[in-house]
């Protein structure tokens, strides 16, 4: 149900909208009503609504202050009310972003109609509200990596660190490290997983993603080269393996960081 206030200094005005349109057929209910534009302010405030009907000439604050004041923060479609065919009056309201204006006295089916039309617009601005908010919930994403060193100081720890900060780009596996190393693959998995509380392949993946994210974040690469450049290398096994530590498609995070529609 789309949430409705009705700010109107004319009680009867008001009662009237309150009364006659029928708003469950239109999934609506009428949460707030006001007689002046500072209280409805608060009331913007307090509900939320996806709807606003407002008079312009209202005392305290008048109806297109409210709507300036709360417009951008708030997610509704304002319907403005007027007993004057004033220009000034509807080139301020286009300027606060407000689409419907009508004139006293109401017809009821222009209302009707207003009130679809602001309901419309509240579903747009909420849904690019939405977007926007996961946008930036993505772009901040990372993947934790343990700190080496927890535990106190390790040179193999550190020597293995240093082979995959060297060759995250390649092909790993443990055979290389046990070769270039000079200890078997049992000790040093045994040694890492007991130095950083996970294993040396977890660890690896977990680089790797975040290594992609930063190309991804620097630009100006496809995803096929993001996923060679981090050294997994076939695009199908990336997105599985990113969309595990990230949440979403290697994909969805590019469109969100660089600003395209997902």
């Amino acid at each position: 149900m789309y949430k409705v206030l009705i700010a109107e200094d004319e009680e009867i005005i008001r009662k009237g909208i309150i009364f006659s349109v029928p708003w469950e057929e239109m999934e609506c209910t009428v949460v707030a009503e006001t007689g002046n534009g500072k209280e409805g302010a608060e009331l913007i405030r307090r509900h939320d609504p996806d709807i606003v009907i407002a008079d312009i000439n209202m005392p305290v604050m008048d109806g297109l202050e409210m709507i300036r004041e709360t417009f951008e923060e708030y997610h509704y479609g304002a319907v403005i009310l007027s007993g004057y065919s004033s220009f000034d009056y509807a080139r301020k309201a286009i300027h606060y972003g407000v689409k419907e204006y009508l004139l006293k006295p109401l017809r009821r089916d222009e209302l009707e109609q207003a009130v679809r039309e602001a309901a419309s617009q509240s579903r747009i601005k909420r849904a690019i509200a939405a977007q926007h908010e996961k946008n930036e919930y993505i772009r901040s994403l990372d993947v934790p990596l343990p700190a080496a060193g927890a535990n106190g100081k390790d040179p193999l720890i550190d020597q293995m660190l240093s082979y995959i900060q060297e060759h995250y780009g390649e092909k790993i596996i443990m055979q290389d490290l046990s070769e270039a190393l000079n200890y078997s693959e049992t000790y040093l998995n045994r040694r890492f997983k007991n130095a950083m509380n996970i294993t040396f392949n977890e660890y690896l993946s977990r680089y790797r993603i975040r290594k992609s994210i930063r190309l991804i974040r620097e630009g100006g690469v496809r995803i096929q080269d993001v996923a060679w450049k981090c050294g997994i290398g076939d695009y199908k096994y990336f997105n599985v393996v990113f969309k595990k530590y990230m949440g979403c498609s290697p994909r969805e995070f590019m469109a969100s960081v660089h600003g395209n529609e997902i």
